[in-house]
């Protein structure tokens, strides 16, 4: 089988190493990928948002599977586009995909179907919103509607920040077209923790646990980003709470989208609050997390291409989803200044020290090939991930492994995993 990867982050890149181990596929094509994602596929130069020309690549190629990464063609409707072509394609329709796609949406379809969330208003027009802010309870949550790249969430601590907040979203559009609708929400406290699931329609099976750290820099300050590192499992994710998600928020999310006619095929990542109420959901995803991915595919002892064709054909309930008893920490290697302004285009150094290395990772997210040279090309520039037999092993793993590698104005959060000397 061939396979085309739509995307070109560390998530893809994971994907793309999880697939090449795949019996069943003989080729790796990923659209655009990028320098390490070019070790297990050929990357072509068409867009993730070229619907008609990746369908054009498919069937040229003789594509048998398309596997979509990225959120933006998943909810721009990729996956109709290519089903329309008689394309064999793994990911969420249009319809379905808005579960990402709009936050009031899905905070309609929690409330609606009674699943566990934080208390909410939508609203359209600043001034009612502005309104709404002067009666809340501070702090508080504003969320812009759309997709923003993991940053359209702001958490205000008084009526001024809620006032700047609205601007920027609302106002100044600093999302764009996602601030177009507003999402404002209690604010929640707890441990957070992401559950990737595979689902088929009608079943979910849900991967191993994982939490992720969102601001840019140590003891969680700074700017919100696409996320710094992340580790799995959590400890924090017990038994008991697992039982109550299955029971009350995995199944019952995926019974309300087909009982709203947008039955859901892909992956659902759940972001869990585990609230002193019990766990709530704060947020759904369309595809698989990142830097998620990279910690919970390692672990995962499935062949990634029969668990997708399940998920395709309706018999997920057929597979038995399995994970190694480890952990893993991923450390993102980001360039100083991201979120905001960085430079790029600095030789990295130190890559081939990952090479028969068994248990660690180095997964490209924004990196390109100049030359003989792998250069840094974005903001997150690699995901460093090691295994280990429990968690502390796998952050010293993946610490050890941060210093193998150099580029100019290389930056990464110090804490990555902080919260496990925590548990109990």
């Amino acid at each position: 089988m061939k396979v085309l990867i739509v995307g070109s982050g560390g998530r893809e890149h994971a994907i793309a190493w999880k697939v090449a181990q795949s019996p069943k596929v003989e080729e790796i094509y990923c659209a655009p990928g990028n320098a390490g994602i070019a070790e297990y596929a050929q990357c072509v130069p068409i867009g993730a948002m070229e619907f008609d020309a990746l369908a054009a690549f498919a069937k040229e190629h003789e594509i048998g599977l398309t596997i979509v990464g990225m959120d933006d063609p998943l909810v721009g409707g990729i996956v109709d586009v290519f089903e329309a072509e008689g394309l064999r394609v793994f990911g969420p329709r249009k319809n379905a995909a808005i579960l990402e796609g709009s936050k009031a949406f899905s905070k309609d379809l929690m409330k609606k179907y009674h699943i566990p969330t934080a208390a909410y208003e939508n609203f359209t027009d600043a001034g009612a919103a502005l309104a709404y802010l002067k009666t809340a309870r501070y702090p508080i949550v504003l969320k812009a509607d759309g997709l923003a790249l993991g940053k359209g969430v702001l958490i205000c601590n008084t009526y001024e920040e809620a006032q700047e907040g609205v601007r920027e979203i609302m106002t100044d559009r600093k999302f764009g077209a996602a601030g177009n609708c507003m999402v404002i929400e209690e604010f929640m406290t707890g441990r957070e923790v992401s559950v990737l699931s595979f689902v088929d329609g009608k079943t979910i099976q849900t991967m191993t646990s994982a939490q992720d750290h969102k601001r840019a820099g140590d003891g969680d300050t700074g700017l919100n980003t696409g996320g710094m590192g992340t580790f799995s499992p959590s400890p924090f994710y017990t038994d008991e709470v697992d039982a109550f998600c299955r029971k009350y928020i995995y199944q019952p999310t995926v019974d309300a989208m087909a009982a709203e006619g947008r039955p859901f095929q892909g992956i659902i990542f759940f972001g869990l609050m585990l609230t002193p109420e019990g766990p709530k959901v704060l947020e759904y995803n369309a595809r698989f997390g990142d830097p998620e991915a990279q910690v919970v595919l390692p672990r995962m002892k499935n062949d990634i291409i029969e668990v997708i064709e399940a998920c395709i054909d309706g018999t997920l309930d057929q597979i038995d989803l399995e994970f190694e008893d480890n952990a893993a920490v991923c450390v993102v290697l980001a360039s100083d200044g991201y979120p905001v302004s960085y430079e790029k285009g600095y030789p990295i150094r130190g890559l081939d020290a990952f090479k028969d290395r068994d248990g660690y990772y180095v997964f490209h997210a924004g990196t390109a090939k100049r030359g003989e040279d792998i250069v840094t090309n974005g903001g997150r520039v690699l995901g460093v991930t090691a295994t280990g037999k429990d968690l502390k092993d796998a952050r010293r793993n993946a610490y050890e492994a941060v210093q193998w590698v150099e580029f100019e104005n290389k930056y990464y959060r110090n804490d990555i995993g902080k919260a496990i000397d925590e548990a109990k």
